[in-house]
């Protein structure tokens, strides 16, 4: 796996982001396990409620054009300026990656800079997770 070229991808995706609310900047880039990598920001809305965050940005991409199989992605997100701050996923985009991704194989980069990052697995970051293997049931009930 490419890890620097993911988080420089991330880095450039958090200079898309649109945060005239918060002014809180996220840019994700997610890798497929087959190489290609997915861009993603947060996009803010006035109501709140409809705001995205830069993770399920790439996910939701990423599904869209045909892909299923993921391995890393890399989260670069602080106040506007320089990106000096780690910023893990939400719970969300936790429950998100829980849906399409393999928790103890799943690879989540939180960077400050290509050089500064921090590397965590899927079940380090939501441990006890609920996902599609959940409703997998074994015994049909009677």
């Amino acid at each position: 796996m490419d890890e620097k070229k993911l988080i420089e991808a991330a880095l450039e995706a958090r200079t898309h982001a649109y945060t005239p609310y918060s002014h809180f900047q996220v840019g994700a880039a997610l890798m497929t396990k087959s190489g290609n990598i997915y861009q993603g920001c947060n996009i803010e809305n006035a109501a709140y409620s409809p705001t995205v965050c830069a993770e399920r940005s790439a996910f939701f991409k990423a599904v869209y054009e045909g892909e299923r199989g993921f391995a890393a992605i890399a989260i670069a997100g602080s106040p506007e300026g320089e990106c000096n701050a780690y910023a893990p996923p939400c719970g969300v985009c936790r429950q998100v990656m829980m849906e399409f991704c393999d928790p103890k194989e799943f690879r989540i980069f939180l960077v400050k800079s290509s050089e500064e990052y921090q590397e965590f697995s899927l079940e380090a970051l939501l441990p006890m997770g609920f996902g599609p293997v959940n409703l997998d049931r074994q015994e049909k009930p009677e």
